[in-house]
Parts: C-alpha cells; sequence; structure tokens
C-alpha cells in the first residue's frame, strides 16, 4: 500500500491532477479569443466615421469602466462565484458586439463601450483566480507558470489566427466578423459551465486556518491587500500597469500607424495577425526565463523593448515598423505571465480574485489613460512622431523598477506554516 501510495503522491499524479484541471480552461482561452475583430476594429470605427481621438476616447472610456468595476466584481466574483462573474462577463461582451455592429451613433457606441468595460472587469481576476485556485486543490501550483504560459500562447495564437479570418471575413460583411466573435464568447461560456467547477473566496485552500490568521479569515480585501502590500509589490503593480499600458494601445494603434505609412488593410490584418502569433508563442519561454533569469531582470528588458519598437515606429518607414513590431511585441508576454505568478503567489485564496481586480483596476486605468494619450499624440504630431514620443512611458516605468532590481527588496510575504503542516 505504501508504495502505491508514493506512485500515486509522485509527479506523474500531479501531472494528471494538473491536466483534469487545465484541460477545459484551454478550450475555453481559444473560444474566448477567436475575435475576429481585434485586429481590424480600429479600420471599422474609422469607416463609421469616428476620428483617431474618437477611437482613443472610446478605448480609454472601455478601460476607465473597466478599471473602475474591478473593485465590485472582483469582491462578487469571490462571494457568488468566480465561474458565475466569467459568465456574467463574457456573455455581456458577446451583447455589447452585437450592438456595436447593429449601431453607427457614437453616443450609442459609448454606451456599448460601457458595457463591454464592465463585461471585462467580470472576467479579469475571476478566471486566473480560479484557475489559480483549482490548481492549489490539485496540489499542482508549481506548474502555474508553464501552464500559464500555455494558456496566454493558445490565446494569443488563436488571436492571430481570428484576425487573419476576421479579414477576409470583413470581405462578405462587418456582421459576419462581429456575430462571429460573439458566437464564439458564448460557446465559451458553455464549456465553462460543463466543464469547470464554481469556486468561491470562502471555499480557499492556501491560507492557513489556524490561530492569528484565522481571527484574520473573514477580513476584507482592503485588509489582506494591506497585509500583502510591500513597497516592492506596490511597485511591481505600478510597473506592470505602465507596461501594458504602453503594449496594448501599441498594438492597437499599430493599425493606424502601418496604414498612415501606406500598407493596405490587407497588409495590415496580416501584420497584426503574426504579432499575435509572435505573442503567443514566446510565453512558452516564460517557465525558463523564469526560473534562469527571474522578474527583477525580465521586467526592465521588456520595457526597453516596448521603448525601441516606439522609437523605430517613429521613424516612418512601413517595413521598419512592421519588422519592430513582430520582432519585439512578443518580448512583453513573457514577463506578463512571469509577474502574473508573482501576483498569485502573492495574495491568499480567499480574497484572490477581490486583489486580482484591484491590480486590473491600476493596469486598466492606466492602460485607459494610454489610449488617451496615444491618440492625442498620434492626431497631434502625426502616428509615427506620436509612436516615438510614447516611448517615454516606459522609460519612465524602467526607472520606477530600478530600486527594486538593485536593492533585491521582496514583493511577496509569504504566511510561515507551523513544521507540522509543511511536513504533512
Amino acid at each position: 500500500m505504501t508504495g502505491t501510495t508514493e506512485a500515486l503522491s509522485g509527479p506523474a499524479a500531479v501531472d494528471t491532477a494538473a491536466r483534469s484541471v487545465t484541460r477545459p480552461f484551454y478550450v475555453y482561452a481559444v473560444l474566448t479569443n477567436t475575435l475576429f475583430q481585434r485586429g481590424v476594429f480600429v479600420l471599422f470605427l474609422q469607416q463609421r466615421g469616428f476620428s483617431a481621438e474618437q477611437v482613443a476616447l472610446l478605448q480609454t472610456l472601455l478601460y476607465l469602466v473597466s478599471g473602475l468595476a474591478e473593485l465590485p466584481t472582483g469582491v462578487i466574483a469571490d462571494r457568488i462565484g468566480r465561474r458565475a462573474s466569467i459568465v456574467i462577463g463574457q456573455m455581456l461582451m458577446a451583447g455589447c458586439l452585437l450592438g456595436q455592429v447593429a449601431f453607427s451613433n457614437y453616443w450609442l457606441f459609448l454606451a456599448l463601450f460601457i458595457g463591454q468595460g464592465v463585461g471585462m472587469a467580470c472576467v479579469s481576476g475571476s478566471d486566473t483566480a480560479l484557475l489559480y485556485d483549482l490548481l492549489v486543490r490539485r496540489g499542482a501550483t508549481a506548474g502555474y507558470v508553464k501552464i500559464k504560459s500555455r494558456f496566454t500562447m493558445l490565446g494569443t495564437v488563436t488571436s492571430g489566427a481570428a484576425i487573419v479570418l476576421g479579414g477576409q471575413l470583413q470581405r462578405i460583411s462587418w456582421g459576419v466578423v462581429y456575430v462571429g466573435s460573439a458566437a464564439c464568447l458564448a460557446l465559451a461560456v458553455v464549456v465553462l459551465m460543463s466543464r469547470v467547477p464554481e469556486i468561491r473566496g470562502a471555499d480557499a485552500v492556501d491560507e492557513q486556518e489556524d490561530g492569528a490568521e484565522k481571527e484574520q479569515g473573514d477580513a476584507t480585501a482592503w485588509r489582506a491587500m494591506l497585509r500583502v502590500a510591500t513597497p516592492a509589490l506596490v511597485t511591481l503593480v505600478a510597473v506592470s500597469g505602465l507596461m501594458h499600458a504602453t503594449l496594448t494601445p501599441y498594438i492597437i494603434f499599430t493599425q493606424k500607424t502601418l496604414s498612415d505609412q501606406g500598407a493596405g488593410t490587407a497588409l495590415v490584418s496580416v501584420v497584426i495577425s503574426a504579432g499575435f502569433f509572435a505573442g503567443g508563442l514566446t510565453p512558452l519561454l516564460s517557465d525558463r526565463a523564469d526560473r534562469r533569469i527571474g522578474y527583477r531582470v525580465t521586467v526592465p528588458v521588456s520595457l526597453l523593448t516596448l521603448a525601441a519598437a516606439l522609437g523605430l515606429s517613429g521613424l516612418g518607414l512601413v517595413w521598419v515598423t512592421i519588422a519592430a513590431f513582430l520582432a519585439l511585441v512578443g518580448i512583453p508576454e513573457i514577463t506578463a505571465v512571469i509577474v502574473d505568478n508573482v501576483f498569485n503567489e502573492a495574495v491568499p485564496s480567499r480574497h484572490r480574485a477581490s486583489l486580482l481586480s484591484m491590480i486590473a483596476f491600476v493596469e486598466s486605468a492606466l492602460i485607459g489613460v494610454g489610449y488617451l494619450v496615444l491618440g492625442a499624440l498620434m492626431d497631434g504630431l502625426g502616428s509615427s512622431v506620436g509612436m516615438a514620443t510614447y516611448a517615454a512611458v516606459p522609460l519612465l516605468a524602467c526607472l520606477l523598477w530600478l530600486p527594486v532590481l538593485f536593492r533585491g527588496a521582496r514583493v511577496t510575504t509569504e504566511i510561515e506554516k507551523p513544521t507540522d503542516q509543511k511536513t504533512s
């Protein structure tokens, strides 16, 4: 019996447990990223008659609303269930996509983007919390970086394929593009409801439940955040937010930059698609980068990479812009996976969705402001010069990170468990 128990508790058993958790999540990642409009939606909005500044305002509103909604939706996810929050968010986003293709009034688009932002907030934090806690239940969190990198890879590669298809489907009609995206989100909900169990914050399994920690078990998410918020963690949240506030607008507005530099719609869709493929494959290096380099070094490398990409786009040469985009856009995705693991390790299960939503709030707010700033720069200075000027943002983030890099400050605050618990 002892030999059997040891065999079942070995690495093979852990891998089997992890696969049982991750398979439906991988299918979910594919379906939720089959968004045919993602690579050409800026062109869609321009065809609706919206200026670059109006497009930037829509994107800013989307992320600001998403950021503001992160806090209540995170608490709700911990209370009513993380799967339920994801389902609500995906269905809301599907409905907003259908509305965008059905109407052309700018004020209605503002309302639809608000709804889409709330939907994003319902999903953000909840999906990662659900995946991580299910892995905790199976004792398989050691492989989270590898699992998350595959999850990210599937999502971004699917996005790339969907963008290529979106460019082709647009020849039929914009309706086919947007209805197809909404249908895939609905299918993702079906997979989630049928294959993934529900979990709530009260089902926490990675916190110490005795002594002083048990007394704090019902503490609010705000108090939980104060307990884990080391100066290095706060810096990492800010720097990660600035990295995303650079990467996300850069990817989206590269569509306009390429168009202004002379690239046609078909070429733009192919380039953006290829960028998503690059961004999908590079996260597979996350586990190796985490073990050999660590997040302290990958963070500034990613920031300098983004600054270089923006600067090269400012030369106004379409093929230089394409080369920079394809060569450099995937590197920050490696850092995003590694940093996501750091955040999950830093926060307790009971409030994981709430705390991750707080972090996502900061990132969403900065992304929203980033869209507004980059849109204004591109309208005022031209798309190429505006891109180059925006390189100041990742450089600023890199400066903020230098104290953590050189002082070696701790990001996570580990809760030590008694020796007997560790042994068991």
